[in-house]
């Protein structure tokens, strides 16, 4: 059959998402200067460098098992699926079209419902909820795992027989439109609160206020929410971030901090039935033996004193200036994806990851940081400028060189900047936080 405009707008999908990165940080410019202009401050520079380095290995390691996920769906399209929709008039495509928006939004809401209230599914989602703070760059701070659990609750729509094709595309402009409402410049927006997820409503399902728990778990349509009996208005000021926030700027253990949590519970448990349930139950829920957890507190913006460990202006300089270079980093191995074997993608990759970490540390002024650092910048300037030479680009070995050297002579002088002040313990917060306090969001 000849293609039908449904046909270009789904079956040859863009890399949405990719387009998209540009007019995230167009918009995140914007509203830096509104809370400039109205004079309130949405965000603070440690935190969204945090909110991005979690976002960018997000996206860096999705080369290692995306494929492999998608497979799932592929399969059960080829060999299960009811319908032949490739097949249908025009009129009946589009009419599909507006079902898979609602399916893949359905699917959605399930998937992030279930991640709010059982364990390991929690431990695959919290990232997104551990910053303080509430603005568009939260929206990218996403976690390394949460596709491993998402995929399953958009099968059914393999079986009904929706395209891959259509679904990758729908599902990219679903993970599209969540981007907005993850701010606080914009206030209530009137009818549209009644059927379309808003800031406001999302504000809530943000919060970590005891009433706002559990709310508002809509992508694109707040009408599952009302459907399913876990829709909360806006009422008082939300308060952002876990219960026990997570005190830390390292986006690994951001990503691994509940799993920890998680195996330390298990280890305590005296039962071993119990070493295995605390995996799959519902959050809060305790072993035998093990002391039960403290409700979730009131809390208010005046009451909560957000974590800020920072450092001076130099480093802050510095942190801005390397993390510029990591994003671009990233990018260029991101687009290598399809020319390149992962095997050969590892390297950048865990290069990538050290130099978020190692970011992060200094922002803590963890006493391994400097040392750490010194060793990142030696081995990553090695590593670039061995390439350059072995494949014959003369001016990234250059580069890498030049790279290098103002690293080192920026660094070197600030190091003693990088003394332990105050270093907050992570680890010992998420053991003293209770699963369901965790499951306090921002």
């Amino acid at each position: 059959m000849q293609d039908t405009t449904i046909d270009w707008l789904l079956g040859t999908p863009r890399p949405l998402i990719l387009y998209a990165v540009p007019f995230f940080l167009l918009l995140i410019g914007v509203e830096i200067l509104v809370g400039i202009a109205s004079r309130r401050r949405f965000y603070r520079f440690n935190d969204s460098v945090n909110d991005l380095s979690c976002g960018i290995i997000d996206q860096v390691t999705r080369i290692f098992f995306q494929g492999a996920l998608f497979a799932g769906y592929l399969y059960l399209y080829r060999h299960w699926r009811l319908t032949e929709m490739t097949e249908w008039s025009a009129a009946a495509k589009w009419g599909a079209a507006i079902a898979l928006v609602l399916g893949v939004d359905l699917g959605f809401y399930w998937f992030h419902r279930i991640a709010h209230e059982y364990s390991a599914p929690w431990a695959t989602h919290v990232v997104h909820h551990q910053s303080e703070e509430y603005n568009l760059a939260v929206a990218l701070r996403q976690s390394a795992f949460e596709s491993c659990f998402a995929w399953i609750f958009y099968l059914p729509l393999a079986l009904i027989g929706f395209p891959p094709l259509w679904y990758a595309t729908i599902s990219a402009i679903n993970l599209l439109y969540q981007f907005w409402v993850h701010t606080e410049a914009i206030d209530r927006l009137g009818p549209l609160e009644w059927v379309m997820n808003t800031p406001s409503h999302h504000r809530v399902h943000h919060a970590r206020n005891p009433k706002y728990l559990d709310k508002n778990y809509a992508g694109m349509f707040i009408i599952w929410d009302r459907m399913f009996g876990t829709f909360q208005v806006e009422e008082e000021q939300p308060v952002y971030g876990l219960t026990r926030p997570l005190e830390s700027w390292n986006p690994i253990w951001a990503n691994l901090h509940y799993w920890v949590h998680l195996w330390r519970q298990a280890r305590e448990a005296p039962y071993w039935t119990d070493k295995i349930k605390i995996w799959f139950m519902p959050l809060g829920w305790t072993p035998r033996g093990v002391a039960p957890y403290p409700p979730a507190p009131e809390v208010t913006r005046e009451s909560v004193k957000k974590y800020n460990a920072r450092v001076g202006l130099g480093m802050t300089l510095y942190v801005l200036f390397q993390f510029s270079c990591v994003l671009v980093g990233a990018v260029v191995v991101m687009g290598l994806e399809k020319s390149k074997p992962v095997t050969w993608l590892a390297t950048p990759a865990a290069l990538v990851f050290w130099s978020l970490a190692n970011l992060g540390a200094i922002f803590e002024r963890r006493p391994w940081a400097g040392r750490s650092e010194l060793a990142r910048i030696g081995v990553t300037g090695a590593v670039l400028g061995s390439f350059g030479v072995a494949s014959g680009m003369t001016w990234l070995a250059i580069a890498a060189g030049a790279w290098t050297i103002v690293s080192l002579a920026w660094l070197w002088p600030q190091r003693a900047t990088l003394a332990p002040r105050e270093a907050p313990n992570a680890a010992s917060a998420v053991t003293e936080t209770s699963d369901r306090q965790l499951a306090s969001t921002s």
